[in-house]
């Protein structure tokens, strides 16, 4: 009889310790988001309107250094269930360099063109206007960031994920007390909560830096070795990389596409009810994000050793894991609903309209449901398949139901006159239909391949 459940107990023990700093650091980077939201919020719609497009870009440099950092992940732990320290160290430099290049290449864009971004997703001008000020300034982080997540998934992939927490706390402090300061102290508006974003992520990007190549002992790394230059490392990069930022960007257009529908088709208020809707959604994804990164460094180090009979054990138990995670998740989003929206209603004063706050309440319904989806096929399909090692049947994935139900069916229900929540529901909808692809594919074990290599000259073999 198959046993659905691992006995192994360091598999619990190893997905509590490495799950808890992760979600923690997840917590503190969305109340960080959270903060300049609902400050924000108290200069009315436009402002939070403006804000949440600008963040659009955002969102965009966060998946595609997503990608990057994913790649890192995936191979560095693989490497890291072999102890080559010398592979993971040479992976870093390439992964370090690439997101430095997109977030050089994204900044210099908003700086130079912000209307016209802005104009992507709406032609509302008093939206626009607000849009503006903040991406101007927020522009300038894209290359902090950039260094601050290749850096962070190194340190995952050794199984050191307290740092992130740590380094993400100061980031916290900082914005919070600058945006009270810039905000409402100064009165400078908009362009205050970039500013001090800016700052803040300018501080997390040198915190990580003093860490990782002055504390870290693990991996030891110099400055000298971000200069690193393998050939075969940088096939392999780009070979499993592909399509894993590929999926991430078909994952950003597929954001960018939901706000460009929510900012032609709907006014203001529907916009700042998607804002605090999508803010409600990422804060019940925390504690499945921590442990999805969890389960993929466990894959990837068990892969890369070569336990496959003992990572199918850890597959089944980590699919009714997340069963349960999302089933309490979807539980937690429909009772905290209404007081996660009052905290939009002038808790700082002025606050979202009442169209508004009555719009999120129902978008926030469908997450109640959609979220139970989410909880178990997002984590599974990262934490497993990807980590695993068939990393391009996750793309695959993503783009069938990005481009061909998600996307359609929402601008046919908006262009039909639907209300908002139809138009959310179509968009939220393949995390439901994903479910059933999961269940199937992780279930035939076709996606534990190995990637590492003994040495640069050697092929990488499938499991």
């Amino acid at each position: 009889m198959t046993q659905i459940l691992t006995r192994d107990r360091s598999y619990y023990k190893s997905l509590i310790t490495l799950a808890l700093p992760v979600a923690a650091q997840g917590l503190i980077a969305f109340l960080s988001s959270f903060a300049d939201n609902l400050m924000v919020s108290s200069l009315g719609d436009q402002a939070v309107s403006g804000v949440y497009f600008a963040s659009q870009i955002n969102t965009f440099v966060q998946m595609f250094t997503s990608g990057i950092s994913g790649v890192i992940l995936i191979l560095s732990a693989q490497y890291w269930g072999k102890k080559d320290v010398a592979h993971i160290k040479s992976i870093i430099a390439i992964g370090v360099r690439l997101s430095l290049t997109v977030g050089a290449a994204v900044s210099l864009i908003c700086l130079l063109f912000p209307g016209a971004v802005i104009g992507i997703f709406t032609s509302e001008p008093g939206v626009v206007r607000e849009g503006i000020v903040y991406l101007r300034t927020v522009a300038l982080s894209y290359l902090f960031f950039c260094v601050t997540q290749a850096l962070l998934s190194a340190m995952r992939s050794v199984e050191t994920t307290s740092i992130g927490m740590t380094i993400s706390l100061l980031s916290l402090t900082v914005d919070v007390s600058l945006n009270g300061v810039f905000i409402y102290g100064l009165g400078w508006g908009v362009f205050g909560a970039a500013l001090s974003t800016l700052i803040g992520r300018v501080i997390e990007a040198a915190g990580m830096m003093v860490y990782v190549f002055v504390f870290d002992k693990k991996l030891s790394l110099q400055f000298s070795d971000m200069r690193q230059f393998d050939r075969t490392l940088l096939h392999d990069f780009i070979h499993y990389g592909l399509p894993l930022i590929a999926g991430e960007l078909v994952w950003s257009v597929n954001l960018m596409g939901n706000s460009m529908i929510f900012g032609h088709f709907f006014d203001a208020s529907v916009a700042t009810a998607v804002s605090v809707a999508n803010t409600m959604d990422t804060l019940a994804y925390i504690a499945i994000s921590g442990l999805s990164s969890a389960v993929g460094i466990l894959t990837g180090k068990t892969v890369g050793a070569g336990k496959y009979d003992l990572m199918k054990e850890y597959a089944r138990t980590t699919q009714v894991i997340f069963l349960f995670v999302g089933l309490l998740s979807g539980a937690l989003v429909a009772g905290l609903s209404k007081p996660f929206i009052h905290l939009y209603s002038g808790v700082f004063g002025g606050g979202i309209s009442t169209a508004a706050a009555r719009e999120a309440a129902l978008l926030i319904r469908v997450l109640s449901i959609t979220t139970i989806g989410r909880g178990y096929q997002a984590p599974c399909l990262f934490g497993l398949v990807k980590c695993g090692g068939d990393i391009s049947f996750v793309f695959k994935n993503d783009t069938f139901f990005v481009l061909c139900v998600v996307l359609p069916s929402a601008l046919i229900a908006a262009s039909l006159g639907a209300p908002a929540w139809v138009v959310f529901a179509c968009l939220k909808s393949d995390q439901i239909l994903k479910c059933f692809v999961a269940v199937v594919k992780i279930n035939r074990f076709n996606w534990m391949k190995n990637l590492t290599r003994s040495n640069t000259t050697d092929a990488v073999h499938p499991a």
